[in-house]
């Protein structure tokens, strides 16, 4: 408001000062204007000037020296109102108060015209009251002074009602948005229906609550699987030593203290390597890695657990790190033979389209997976029917840590349908070049 206030008395005060000179200019414009006339009539027939009144108010002296020789008749009697003599064609402009004409109170815009020898007189002088500028400057001063605060309460009101329409959908924003609590992130903030900023403030504050809501319930589902994965190791170690308690420790008792201990010492560090993915802090530690001596590495391992391999191995080197390139693969190996019949097909190469990227193909000859499933069993805690029995070590966090541990290496991993084999295709694409600012 008060930017407004000093905006309308600026410009009340230019618009004052240009009708007092507007006005001004006019009448000093009409008098010039008649003053020329009758030097022209002079100049013509000196006795054909017409000295009396005119209707525009201006009023005529013929001047020779200091002697009048012709006047309007409310000049009449009068000396010379001005003693300038300007030379033929040429003008001068002055004012003068009431009191040189008679009079008092009005001012008057005064212009004296030269005229030639030839005329009998060497100077016509015109002469108007300022009293109708004077006082339309007035005029408009007065309004303005009405105006201004009159407009500035307009304005206030205006400004007032305008800004608390537009402010009281954020208000409504902001009061639901004090209400939601950490513990129930469901409630959504209002969206107005005014289809600009706001609205849009309010759908992507509501994005964000269901990102939040999502996140918050993942936590929750999260925290509730790790405890109930990590209750059945720890109710094993506990039922072993009770038992060791009552009737002697046995070498049996002390190696399946030991098989649970180590069960739940990887249930930890997995649940580690997944806490640091949230969070984009896998510490990598990154050198030229030769995949297809990884990928090799795992062929063994399948053969002992009484497998039969094939494999379709190209050489191939990529940027990374080879311990988490190493988990990797060896999850998915795992997560193969646990769903195998008997056959499980292992490949990796280069990525023709891609220079100097590398894909990884692990598949089994397996039931496969469902479409549907196919994105979800990257979720941690995540078993399929088939999946679900606990004692052969999976905790059904192998697949979400492959995605964390691609994912943070710049890459994607997905499932597809088996070609080599019938069952799970899970394809890796690790890019040429590590992520910009990954971990290093």
């Amino acid at each position: 408001m008060l930017v407004v206030a000093v905006a309308l008395l600026l410009a009340s005060a230019v618009l004052v000062a240009l009708v007092n000179r507007t006005v001004r200019e006019t009448v000093t414009s009409a008098v010039l204007t008649r003053a020329q006339e009758v030097a022209a009539d002079l100049a013509g027939d000196a006795g054909a000037a017409q000295l009396g009144g005119s209707d525009d108010g201006v009023l005529i002296q013929v001047v020779s020296g200091d002697r009048v020789l012709a006047a309007s008749p409310g000049l009449a009697g009068l000396s010379p109102l001005t003693p300038a003599r300007p030379a033929p064609g040429a003008t001068v402009t002055a004012s003068v108060d009431g009191g040189t004409l008679g009079e008092n109170g009005d001012n008057y815009r005064l212009v004296a015209v030269g005229v030639g020898p030839s005329t009998g007189a060497d100077r016509v002088i015109a002469v108007q009251s300022l009293a109708v500028a004077e006082n339309t400057a007035a005029l408009v001063e007065r309004l303005a002074a009405i105006g201004i605060p009159v407009l500035l309460v307009v304005v206030g009101a205006a400004t007032w009602s305008s800004v608390g329409r537009a402010l009281h959908p954020v208000e409504a924003i902001r009061s639901r948005t004090a209400q939601i609590q950490a513990a129930d992130l469901s409630a959504r903030v209002p969206v107005p229906a005014t289809h600009d900023e706001i609205a849009s403030l309010a759908t992507t504050m509501n994005a964000m609550l269901g990102r939040l809501e999502a996140s918050a319930r993942a936590q929750r589902a999260f925290v509730s699987d790790a405890g109930h994965e990590m209750r059945s190791p720890v109710a094993a170690i506990r039922t072993e030593v009770e038992v060791a308690q009552r009737a002697g420790v046995g070498e049996w008792t002390l190696s399946d203290v030991l098989s649970e201990t180590g069960r739940l010492e990887r249930l930890v560090d997995d649940l580690l390597v997944l806490a640091r993915a949230d969070e984009a802090q896998v510490p990598l530690h990154r050198v030229d890695v030769d995949v297809d001596h990884v990928v090799e590495a795992e062929r063994p391992r399948l053969l002992d657990r009484g497998l039969a391999v094939t494999t379709s191995i190209a050489a191939a080197r990529v940027v990374g790190d080879p311990a988490a390139l190493g988990r990797v693969v060896r999850n998915l190996a795992d997560n193969a033979a646990r769903h195998a019949s008997g056959r499980v097909h292992l490949a990796c190469g280069r990525d023709a389209a891609v220079p100097g990227a590398v894909w990884i193909e692990i598949s089994d000859d397996g039931p496969g997976i469902p479409a549907a499933d196919r994105e979800r069993v990257f979720d941690r805690f995540v078993r399929l029917d088939e999946a679900r029995a606990r004692d052969d070590g999976g905790s059904g966090l192998g697949l979400a840590i492959v995605r964390g541990l691609v994912t943070a290496h710049g890459g994607r991993v997905c499932v597809q349908d088996g070609s080599v084999l019938p069952g799970a295709l899970v394809r890796v694409w690790l890019p040429a070049q590590p992520p910009s600012g990954a971990n290093r």
